[in-house]
């Protein structure tokens, strides 16, 4: 399956398998998203917005991300957290945009 990953410099296809973190995606495809927690929900630095055509086919944000996603100051309103998204087949050719 196929991930979309737009940055103000570029937009980049990405490789990957159902079950995936978009995060762990993300990352090998060298995009700038930090995930210095590690996937624990004890940051937002691998905050991302989902395009609002896509936002529908994710699963929503538990209490936990939304209240991640409040310290944000970009947020928006299909605003994720990409080490909470698990990637379904359902998800192909989704596309996020990296703030």
């Amino acid at each position: 399956m196929r991930i979309r990953f737009v940055t103000a410099e570029e937009e980049r296809d990405a490789e990957a398998v159902p079950g995936e973190r978009l995060l762990d995606v993300a990352q090998r495809a060298g995009m700038p998203l930090e995930g210095t927690c590690g996937g624990e929900l004890a940051c937002a630095t691998c905050h991302v917005v989902v395009a609002a055509d896509d936002a529908a086919r994710l699963p929503p944000a538990s209490e936990e991300e939304e209240d991640m996603l409040d310290l944000v100051p970009d947020a928006r309103r299909t605003s994720r957290l990409s080490c909470q998204i698990r990637l379904t087949e359902r998800m192909d050719k989704l596309t996020v945009s990296l703030p």
